[in-house]
Formats: C-alpha cells, sequence, structure tokens
C-alpha cells in the first residue's frame, strides 16, 4: 500500500525513543542518528546490531520498555516492547509478524520499506535469467578449466517476443518488469485484487527514481485474484519466464505445486523465485526439474532456507540458487534511510505515511 492516513497513534515525536534493530550486516551509522534527533527535537535514537540469526536475540530490557518507535527487520514479542506506536520495518515483506501481538494491534502503525530493495533484486532476477538463457555457466565451467569450445548443445536463446508473466505485481515486480521489457519481453501482471482503471493500476509506494512502473502502463494484460483457480488461469497464459514477487500469506504458501508445474510444463516455463522459499513446494519442483517440465529456476529462496548441505536441489541441472541475497547492494541503507526520515516526518506532522500496511492482506 502507498500513502494512507494515520489511525489515533499519530502526535508529534515529543518524548519519543526510536530503536533501530538492524542486522549486523547493516553498519552503523551514528551521523545520521544525530540528523534524526536534530530534525525531530526532544527524539532519542538508539541502535542495536544484531549478529545472529532468526530468532533475533532479546532487546536489552531496559531499553525496550522505553522505546515508543521501532525500526526492525525480525519480530520481538509483544511483552518486550509494551510502548510501542510505530513500527517501520526494514523488510519489504511482514510474513514474520503477522502472528505478532504488536501486529494485531491496530492501534500500532506498521510500514514497510517496499521499494528500497527493487533494484537490485530485479536486476538479480533479469541477470539470472540471461545467465541461462545464453548458458553462461557452462562457458565459466570451459574457462576455469583453461579450456575452449562452442557448445552447439545448448540452445541459446533471446528476449524479444517472450511472455514474462510477473506473479505479484508490486514495487519489486514492477522493475522486473521494466526490464523485461526493456529485453523485448510481453508482461503479463497478476495481483490479488483486480485493477480495471489506469488509476488502480498506479502504485504510490517508494519509488526509486527512473525504476519500476509506477503507472502501471507495461504490462499487455493483467490478471487477478485469490483463488488457485485464478492464478492457475494466470500460469496457463503461455509464459516463457515466471517471476514470484509476492507477499508470503497462508493463501500463497506453495502457490507453485504439481499441479502448477503441469500447467507451466506447455511451454516450459523458467521460474524465478525472489520472494519467499514456501511459495514452492519443494518436492513438486524436483519432480519438475526432473521431469523436464520447466527449463530451468532461479532461486534466491528456498524451502528449507538455508538449503541444506548435499540437498538434491543443488544437482538439478539448469537451477541457480543463491543464500537469499539478490536484496544486497551498496545503495540499499540511504533508500531505507530515505523512507524512515520520510515516515518520521509525516508521523511527527499528523500527515499520511507511505507504505503502510494492509492488515487484511498482509502487505
Amino acid at each position: 500500500m502507498g500513502a494512507v492516513a494515520l489511525p489515533k497513534a499519530a502526535r508529534p515525536l515529543n518524548n519519543d525513543v526510536l530503536l533501530i534493530a538492524a542486522p549486523a550486516v547493516i553498519p552503523r551509522d551514528e551521523k545520521w542518528m544525530a540528523k534524526l534527533e536534530s530534525l525531530h527535537p526532544g527524539l532519542k535514537v538508539r541502535w542495536v546490531g544484531q549478529s545472529g540469526g532468526y530468532p533475533p536475540e532479546p532487546l536489552p530490557e531496559e531499553l525496550s520498555k522505553e522505546v515508543t518507535l521501532l525500526c526492525p527487520l525480525w519480530d520481538y514479542p509483544a511483552e518486550q516492547l509494551p510502548n510501542v506506536r510505530f513500527v517501520q520495518l526494514l523488510s519489504a515483506g511482514a510474513n514474520l509478524w503477522v502472528k505478532n501481538d504488536l501486529y494485531k494491534n491496530r492501534d500500532i502503525i506498521f510500514c514497510t520499506t517496499n521499494g528500497a530493495h527493487a533494484p537490485q533484486i530485479a536486476e538479480w532476477v533479469i541477470g539470472t535469467w540471461l545467465m541461462h538463457s545464453h548458458h553462461f555457466l557452462d562457458y565459466a565451467a570451459q574457462q576455469k578449466k583453461a579450456q575452449i569450445a562452442r557448445l552447439n548443445n545448448l540452445g541459446v536463446y533471446d528476449s524479444p517476443g517472450l511472455r514474462m508473466g510477473v506473479l505479484g505485481y508490486g514495487a519489486i515486480g514492477r522493475h522486473c518488469a521494466k526490464l523485461g521489457q526493456a529485453l523485448g519481453m510481453e508482461v503479463y501482471a497478476y495481483t490479488r485484487s483486480e485493477k480495471p482503471t489506469p488509476e488502480s493500476r498506479k502504485d504510490d509506494s517508494y519509488c526509486v527514481p527512473g525504476t519500476g512502473d509506477p503507472d502501471g502502463i507495461i504490462p499487455t494484460k493483467w490478471f487477478h485474484g485469490s483463488s488457485r483457480e485464478a492464478v492457475n488461469n494466470f500460469l496457463a497464459q503461455d509464459l516463457d519466464f515466471l517471476v514470484l514477487s509476492l507477499p508470503l500469506t497462508e493463501a500463497t504458501k506453495h502457490i507453485l505445486s504439481r499441479e502448477q508445474f503441469d500447467i507451466l510444463s506447455k511451454k516450459k516455463t523458467f521460474v524465478s523465485n525472489i520472494a519467499r522459499g514456501e511459495h514452492i513446494d519443494t518436492g513438486a519442483l524436483l519432480e519438475a526439474l526432473q521431469q523436464g517440465k520447466i527449463r530451468g529456476a532461479a532461486l534466491d529462496v528456498t524451502d528449507p532456507e538455508p538449503l541444506p548441505d548435499g540437498h538434491p536441489l543443488f544437482t538439478m541441472p539448469n537451477v541457480f540458487i543463491t543464500p537469499h541475497v539478490s536484496w544486497e547492494t551498496p545503495y540499499l541503507l540511504p533508500r531505507l534511510q530515505e523512507i524512515v526520515e520520510r515516515n518520521l516526518h509525516s508521523l511527527s506532522k499528523g500527515e499520511p505515511l507511505i507504505n503502510v500496511m494492509n492488515r487484511e492482506y498482509h502487505y
């Protein structure tokens, strides 16, 4: 969602404590913390680096009781944060928070950093697509052996005239569409809710300038629905390339399973998943690859995650796997900071925020 009117939690940031609970890969930024405090007199900014994995380390007790504004990546027990009124997630998705009591409290505002991750993730999607379609890894393997030969049996193909399907047309999906269109692909978009008018197809969430499809003008066709029948109809549209870029909810878990891979087998669709591993039934994916139902897959997320050593997915032909790193870029932190600054300003003024979550659909 984009800019939305505020609930009753809105008020100036007098005597508020903002806690940035960031993973260790995001460096502590003292200069930015001082900037926030200067912009909002009376605001105290604290930073806790989380060096471990999930679940996160408990917050310091004395600090957690003071916190009223929270910028986390992971979910924290509600009892640790009794005074929080605003949560600005550092992630584009919120699946970890859905069962959290803080999230269930509608008086607490939740926003995402949707849009901050779109450029780098879309480049990962298109980069792995080109790597697959032009067999870069096969030639790289030759080079490592100090050999060179034309691999005529691989079947190189280019993109103009092919059809990209984007399952989940949010910020990431929109930039995938922009890059796919630049390669000459036709784009079909799928959203949960119907987008029947030009106005409804616009996206008012955060967008890095020059990226994405904020006006929703790229797709040739739009599809929608929350049922598996609606999803199956979309998948049956002769897609050469399918990008999964939708939030993980109970409704979207295993949105690709055996039935869906059977549908995709008609065109032997290439599948790219940069959303969440649980969107794909791993057993069904293995079968589809073994039986040649799809031409290949690029996976930045898996189920389970991380993928255990020796897992059969590692040895499947035409599969490229990375350990949930498509979001990485040195430009991520400035984008996250921009969203936080915009929302803190709006919160202090009682103005509409950006990237406010829809608590019914959880995105």
